[in-house]
């Protein structure tokens, strides 16, 4: 099978979007399809290529397309970027030779909807109006959650059409790595209990309710590793938290293994990180068998049982606190959740995608 996947992003990214996207590629070329990654000739601020930053095999090909990258200058400049993209991918012969037209941006899909082009839509947010009527003409929609698909049907789209495919993992990217000891020096990361966050430092994903609970913990070191707009202002108001910038997606094990607890805030003020929601985070906290502490929010327990993983009411910097200490106190459930994240593999889930695909 021909599988064009067409991405408006950056590559690579520090986003979570750009693991996914390369690791649905790289699995399904694994699986002996033909795929092409499209993308613009967005400017990264990231040096190296994609297949690198990301830990990668090279068995699928990345075409870039020369388009204005005018996505700083606001609302108008994204669009006429998009156009652009969207439109300069559908002259090319390979989107009209391909089996399949696979794209998670519904803006890019939209252009495609009267063409007879085989559409397949990943959703990963709230159903737009441009999201539904991709999702109306496509051949497929795939969400990442339960909620979501329900957030879809609701709106008139066929269940029979919609297929729930969560995120993923590499287990095997998670055996045999470095130390407790070396991944703290590699990553100048404190001797003692330490409670670690990997993400988008933004109140969606809860940075500010486990910033805050920092505060509340004595003898546990809080460190957060990533971006986002909150940063500056926490890093002021919460001066014994440690903030580390994002590390590259192939040295996410190492990293992961330098915690004695991994944490997992999502707000339950957002649907988005509520209920329609599939953390890459989740899976790699689960890979690396270190214990977890959630936010008890739908879309997590859709994958994590009670046995596998210390849930906390969210928005609640107490209970969160309270939960760090339960969890570094209760190791065991790491190697609960270490297991289930075995038939969490991206080539599984390249399998569900192509199902869908038939």
């Amino acid at each position: 099978m021909k599988i064009q996947y067409l991405a408006f992003i950056r590559l690579p990214t520090e986003k979570a979007h750009g693991v996914q996207i390369v690791k649905t590629c790289e699995a399904l070329a694994s699986l002996g399809h033909e795929v092409e990654l499209v993308i613009p000739g967005r400017q990264t601020h990231i040096l190296g290529d994609a297949f690198s930053y990301y830990g990668a095999k090279k068995n699928f090909t990345i075409t870039s397309l020369h388009t204005p990258d005018w996505v700083n200058l606001g609302p108008l400049g994204f669009f006429v970027s998009l156009l652009w993209f969207s439109e300069a991918a559908k002259w090319r012969k390979a989107f009209w030779d391909a089996d399949v037209v696979f794209s998670r941006d519904a803006g890019v899909l939209l252009q495609y909807v009267l063409l007879g082009r085989p559409l397949v839509y990943e959703a990963h947010n709230d159903p737009s109006l441009a999201s539904l009527i991709v999702a109306r003409f496509a051949q497929k929609v795939v969400t990442i959650s339960k909620g979501l698909k329900d957030e879809y049907a609701k709106r008139g789209i066929r269940v029979s059409k919609i297929a729930v495919i969560p995120d993923a993992v590499d287990p095997a990217h998670f055996e045999g790595i470095v130390s407790k000891v070396e991944a703290r020096k590699r990553f100048h990361i404190p001797e003692g209990a330490v409670a670690l966050y990997v993400g988008k430092i933004d109140a969606m994903k809860g940075a500010d309710t486990f910033t805050a609970a920092s505060a509340k913990l004595a003898d546990i070191k809080a460190v957060i590793v990533g971006w986002g707009p909150l940063a500056k202002e926490l890093a002021s108001r919460y001066p014994t938290a440690l903030f580390l910038p994002p590390t590259p997606y192939a040295e996410l094990p190492a990293l992961l293994s330098a915690a004695d607890v991994l944490v997992l805030p999502n707000s339950g003020n957002y649907s988005e990180s509520a209920r329609n929601t599939s953390p890459l985070k989740l899976f790699a906290y689960m890979a690396s068998g270190i214990p977890i502490v959630a936010s008890d929010v739908p879309a997590i327990r859709e994958v994590l049982d009670d046995d596998a993983a210390v849930y906390v009411m969210p928005d609640a910097p107490d209970a969160l606190a309270d939960g760090i200490v339960k969890a570094i106190a209760t190791p065991g459930i790491g190697s609960i959740a270490k297991a289930r994240a075995k038939k969490y593999t991206w080539t599984a889930r390249a399998e569900k995608l192509l199902s869908a695909m038939s």
